[in-house]
């Protein structure tokens, strides 16, 4: 299934508007987003895959929201943010770094 991230960011600031929910404060959306985390670790803890299914579209919910106050396409975050990925190599340190062209050959 194919998403369209601006429309899910849009229907879930509606969500928040028509619950009375916040919509414009951005540091209790991350701290509600953390206690959200937690909740999905609990869940891989006890192994319960119907609340870890839950769990993470929780979070996926705030992040979408939290990208929409703030103005950001999250999609277009993460395929960005995926290419960036994708052309990283690590040494044998472990620091990353984008690859040379040298490297990409």
């Amino acid at each position: 299934m194919i998403i369209d991230t601006e429309k899910l960011q849009k229907r879930v600031m509606e969500n928040k508007e028509k619950h009375g929910f916040n919509t414009t404060d951005i540091k209790f959306d991350l701290l509600l987003l953390y206690g959200e985390v937690n909740e999905l670790f609990q869940a891989y803890l006890k192994q319960d895959q119907d609340n870890i299914s839950e769990e993470l579209a929780d979070v996926a919910i705030f992040l979408l929201g939290i990208a929409e106050m703030l103005g950001s396409d999250l999609g277009t975050d993460i395929v960005v943010k995926m290419k960036i990925n994708e052309e990283r190599v690590y040494d044998q340190n472990g620091t990353k770094h984008v690859k040379s062209d040298d490297e990409q050959k």
